[in-house]
This record gives structure tokens, sequence and C-alpha cells, in this order.
């Protein structure tokens, strides 16, 4: 099943994220995004991959705020550890588009999950569209309370 297809599981909570099943480097898990534009960071993406990343990077950027560019210190490492964005359930077009951006993810052996909840973490940032939490365990970005699934 695609993610753009689930219709009652993504309903079911406020928060919706999809990030890696590894943490990285810095101990946290990467988003769906930053998997996909390290890929291209390294050269790894084919022309087509590319276009796709670009086109749609493009479309999210003009379909919804960058909290970074309303509070410059949200995904401050220092103040912020862990901070992660948090589509809102009710952001069925932004989530829908995250489809092709998991395919990119199968097609070079990079897991990605769906993670849900109600309360992912204490909120630094809000939009119509999405959040921006530090998850409420120091150290984790794993909400206390989450449903997850392998995209």
């Amino acid at each position: 099943m695609k993610i753009g297809e689930a219709r009652g599981p993504v309903d079911e909570e406020l928060y919706v994220r999809f990030q890696s099943t590894v943490r990285n480097d810095r101990g946290y898990f990467t988003g769906v995004f930053g998997l996909v534009n390290g890929l291209a960071r390294d050269g790894k993406l084919t022309a087509e991959q590319e276009r796709f990343r670009r086109a749609n990077n493009d479309w999210y950027n003009a379909a919804y705020p960058d909290p970074s560019s309303v509070d410059p210190t949200v995904y401050d490492r220092e103040l912020h550890p862990g901070a992660a964005a948090w589509f809102k359930s009710t952001s069925r077009d932004l989530i829908k588009r995250v489809d092709g951006y998991l395919e990119i993810l199968a097609v070079h052996g990079i897991g990605c999950r769906m993670m849900r909840s109600p309360d992912p973490g204490r909120i630094l940032y809000e939009d119509e569209y999405q959040i921006v939490v530090v998850p409420h365990k120091p150290g984790s970005d794993q909400p206390s309370s989450t449903t997850t699934r392998d995209a």
C-alpha cells in the first residue's frame, strides 16, 4: 500500500512523520526528505530521480512554510536536540507526495517508516500543515506514544 492511499491509519493520529529505520551519526532518525536529499548530495540519484526530487522539493517549498525561516533556531542542535518535523494528518496533499520519495529510497535499499502519534513531543513550531517538536524523552527522537509502519 502506498502512503497516499492510506486513509484510516493516518486519520487516527494527529501527526505523521516519515523517517529512517536506523539512527544517523548524530544518533537521530533522519526524515524522508533528508534521506533523499542525502542521496542527491552523494550523487547517487538517477537523472529521473533527481528531476523528481528537485520538482517536488520546489513544490513543498512553495506549498508550506519552512519552519527555520520563521524561527532560525528551531533546528539548532544545541538548543533543540532531536528537533523533527511532523505533518499534521490533515495535510493530505503534502502526505500523498511522500510516495515518490519512498519509492526512491526503496530502489536504493534505504529503510523508511511512517510514524504516527497524537503527542510526538514538545512543540517548538506550528503552522496549519506541520509541527516541529523536541521528543519527550531527552536524547531520543522517538515519541512516547507512537504507532509505526514500514513505508
